[in-house]
Order: structure tokens, then C-alpha cells, then sequence
């Protein structure tokens, strides 16, 4: 995947991250953060995309329901059924550990990680930033 095109336009993916990342650290326990749907799931998308730039591979599928999906990490390669190396986690989760505000190593004790297989951690890839 390391020739692979992208969708989101650079600037666009990054703007997106930052509006998000924005919102979501002018948030309290009181009034939580409220990014648009849009925006999280052009920052999820665009950091997707950008882990696969930067860890090319398809050994690990990144699971981010709903908004995206991605195969990165050089290793064995999957082709059918469910891979062996999974990571799935929510947006909230995952646009924080791509922006350092959580580390994968609490992200995985909190239960906010589910990560199944030997090469599913992304603790040397993240945060990207």
C-alpha cells in the first residue's frame, strides 16, 4: 500500500485533525465535545490514511467503524476471511492516540482498544504527529 493514492487531500486531512483535536481539548465532564460528524470522520480518515503512508504493509488491519478501514505494518500478507492482526476501536479513541492525547498502552488496559494477533500494536506508530 505504500504507492497507494490518497483520498483526502493533505491540507484537508490536516485541518480536519486540528479542528477536531480543537474541540475535543476545549471539552469538559460538563459540556463534552461536540466535533462535527464530518470533520471527525475526515481526521479519522485522513489519519488512516496517513498511518498506511508511514507504516506501509498489509499485515495489521485498522478497524475505525464507521468511518474507515485500513491495512498497514510489512509483514505476512492477508488475503481472505478475517485477518490475524486486527485493531478495531471507536473515533473518540482513535483520533486521540493519532494526536498523543492517549497512549496505546492506556488506550489497551481502558478496554478502549481491542487488538487481536502478535503484530497488532501500533505503540511504535503512534501518535503520528
Amino acid at each position: 500500500m505504500a504507492g497507494a493514492r490518497r483520498r483526502i487531500d493533505v491540507a484537508e486531512g490536516q485541518a480536519a485533525l486540528a479542528s477536531w483535536q480543537a474541540a475535543w481539548a476545549g471539552s469538559t465532564a460538563d459540556a463534552p465535545a461536540a466535533p462535527s460528524r464530518a470533520t471527525t470522520a475526515m481526521a479519522v480518515r485522513y489519519a488512516l490514511e496517513e498511518l498506511t503512508s508511514r507504516a506501509p504493509g498489509n499485515s495489521v488491519e485498522v478497524r475505525v467503524p464507521p468511518f474507515g478501514v485500513t491495512q498497514c505494518i510489512e509483514g505476512p500478507r492477508h488475503t481472505r476471511g478475517t485477518p490475524p492482526n486486527v485493531i478495531e476501536t471507536d473515533a473518540a479513541t482513535w483520533l486521540e492516540l493519532v494526536t498523543g492525547s492517549l497512549s496505546w498502552a492506556d488506550a489497551v488496559v481502558a478496554g478502549r482498544v481491542v487488538a487481536s494477533g502478535t503484530r497488532a500494536d501500533l505503540s511504535e506508530q503512534l501518535p503520528l504527529s
